[in-house]
């Protein structure tokens, strides 16, 4: 055989894509060697690499069917003409790593989430990429890569999981962690906490309700990287594999095309999926999440660009927490592309944004109808509320913002006496021994990112509160995170943390702090004079990860405000992976 034999015929160019690096001339041999070892013709090694990205493992049922996927993935692909190599990246499942020190890894997972993904892509010089997440900070993590390296590119969501059925209701492991507060307050039997764990998640999948994990599925959706519809079906409906399939399909389509990631996500469509997320009272998360895209394409939209669209929109999907219904009860009405097109028909989208179809929102969604016979999607014209589910907050207490989500309260003002926490170990352990007051503010600091390390969720704590009929007579805040599944007054983000000296690490127990969310403010009542005389008196505090991947993370992360991220992002790239 010869050492460059002929390539056979292809629609495609190799000698414009990256992996003509490691595939074409005399000097490629060894690396060619390494593709017949696999299996690969002639033919399949001139073709395009596609890399099917997926966050697979037994952690969870959250990514439990994701390889199943990717081998659908890989039939669209090889249809299209492209040689598919799929490989897997980590995934922190925060269902299991709540409530403890395992949480501080979760929102590191995505970057390393990230960051793995680019490397592989890069080390082996893959041409196009599809990526396949379930878990929370999976699904940010693999759309901050295919940002980051632009090649063409198609996001899918690996779908949600079936509700379970406890008592005649529908539940979700949201209600498995309030009822461990039901439980410690004596509301709820050894035996009826046994059999609501034993039966609130029933399949594969991710959590069911309108959490973080479904939440940037819409989002996926609603800028345009992913295929209309593909966020819906339940991950364990055969209807998911034919989107898997048609998502590399249509990666191929992008390979011919040329269009990219950095064509789709632009600050319009970045202000679309804000839109999604408010309309559907979706995660508090995504005020971290959607920077980190943004930073990943150059684009400014911070915390506080988010929480403008938020407040501007209407609060429209009776979704769970706050709502009534799940996942796949979208799914059976249209799913997110149905409540796409109630705020496109309220002129809440910028319909004119390309997708990875190669047509706009609007083309996409000219034919979807709102549905008359269902109260899951109401249109903006009689919204749940005017305001969007979702708002942010800023004051003398958050100079960088909070965000809080408020669909659901009964009230959106809240003011009491602090009672200070400097981990989230020592708060919940209070909550469990009811060692609180009703009217009282539960402050939770140095959980943020620099501080935790990590910036964890406060899942069982808030959820602890809930279970034990607390959850609107107390309020939250914390430079911390909240779970997707968080509901009441609980306000995150809180910035600056207060492991650089921020206001919250500067309170005490009793001082008053007020909260106001239609006003969007977040203030303690105390005077400058007060607050400098303390931060004075500060000292910086040391945690105990001094060595690792949590060390590091820490050393680089920076303000939850711009989207916690670890790197300069686009606008200091001097090259982009894609025009290697």
């Amino acid at each position: 055989m010869p050492l460059d034999p002929p390539a056979p015929k292809t629609r495609f160019d190799k000698s414009k894509l990256p992996s003509r690096h490691v595939t074409q001339g005399p000097n490629r041999a060894p690396h060619r060697s390494y593709y017949y070892a696999m299996g690969l013709s002639e033919e399949e090694i001139a073709q395009p690499f596609v890399g099917v990205a997926t966050c697979w493992n037994e952690a969870a049922p959250c990514n439990i069917a994701l390889s199943r996927q990717a081998q659908a993935v890989k039939l669209g692909v090889k249809a299209g003409a492209g040689t598919p190599r799929e490989f897997t990246t980590i995934t922190v499942t925060d269902g299991i790593a709540m409530g403890h020190a395992g949480m501080k890894s979760s929102l590191v997972s995505r970057e390393v989430i990230a960051d793995s993904v680019e490397l592989t892509m890069r080390g082996h010089c893959y041409d196009a990429l599809v990526g396949i997440a379930g878990c929370d900070k999976s699904l940010p993590g693999m759309m901050m890569a295919m940002v980051r390296l632009n090649v063409p590119a198609v996001f899918m969501y690996g779908g949600s999981i079936l509700p379970g059925r406890f008592k005649g209701k529908d539940v979700t492991v949201q209600d498995v962690f309030e009822a461990v507060g039901a439980h410690s307050s004596g509301k709820m039997t050894d035996a009826d906490l046994h059999e609501l764990e034993c039966v609130a998640c029933p399949s594969a999948g991710s959590c069911g309700g309108q959490f973080t994990a479904n939440t940037m599925a819409c989002v996926s959706e609603a800028m345009g990287i992913a295929l209309p519809g593909s966020a819906g079906a339940p991950a364990p409906y055969g209807s998911r594999d034919k989107y898997a399939e048609a998502s590399g399909q249509t990666v191929m389509e992008l390979l011919a095309s040329g269009l990219r990631p950095r064509d789709i996500v632009t600050r319009e469509s970045l202000e679309n999926a804000a839109r999604v997320v408010a309309a559907s009272g979706g995660s508090t998360n995504t005020g971290l999440h959607l920077p980190a895209i943004a930073h990943e394409a150059g684009i400014d939209f911070d915390l506080h660009d988010v929480c403008a669209i938020f407040r501007s929109t209407p609060y429209i999907a009776d979704l769970k927490p706050a709502g009534r219904y799940v996942a796949r009860d979208l799914f059976e009405i249209g799913g997110v592309p149905v409540l796409m097109k109630a705020l496109l028909d309220g002129g809440y989208l910028h319909g004119d944004c390309i997708t990875v179809t190669g047509k706009t929102i609007a083309e996409n969604l000219a034919d979807v109808v709102l549905p008359s016979d269902q109260d899951i999607i109401y249109p903006t014209s009689a919204p749940l509320s005017p305001t969007g589910g979702v708002v942010g907050l800023k004051g003398s207490l958050a100079p960088q913002g909070g965000i809080v989500k408020v669909a659901g309260l009964k009230t959106q003002q809240f003011r009491g006496p602090a009672r200070c926490f400097d981990s989230e170990e020592e708060a919940f352990h209070a909550v469990e021994a009811r060692a609180y007051k009703e009217g009282e503010v539960l402050v939770i600091r140095y959980e943020g990112p620099r501080g935790g390390p990590g910036m964890r969720e406060m899942l069982s704590t808030t959820a602890a509160l809930y279970g034990q009929g607390m959850g609107d007579k107390v309020a939250l805040i914390t430079d911390g995170r909240f779970s997707g599944a968080t509901r009441g007054f609980c306000i995150g983000h809180v910035g600056p943390e207060a492991a650089v000296g921020g206001p919250i690490g500067l309170l005490k127990d009793g001082d008053i702090i007020a909260i106001d969310a239609e006003k969007g403010t977040l203030d303690v009542e105390l005077s400058q004079e007060e607050l400098a005389a303390r931060r004075q008196a500060w000292q910086p505090r040391r945690h105990d990860f001094q060595s690792g991947a949590l060390w590091r993370f820490a050393q680089t992360v920076g303000d939850a405000e711009k989207g916690a991220v670890t790197h300069p992002g686009a606008t200091a790239e001097t090259h982009v992976y894609a025009d290697i």
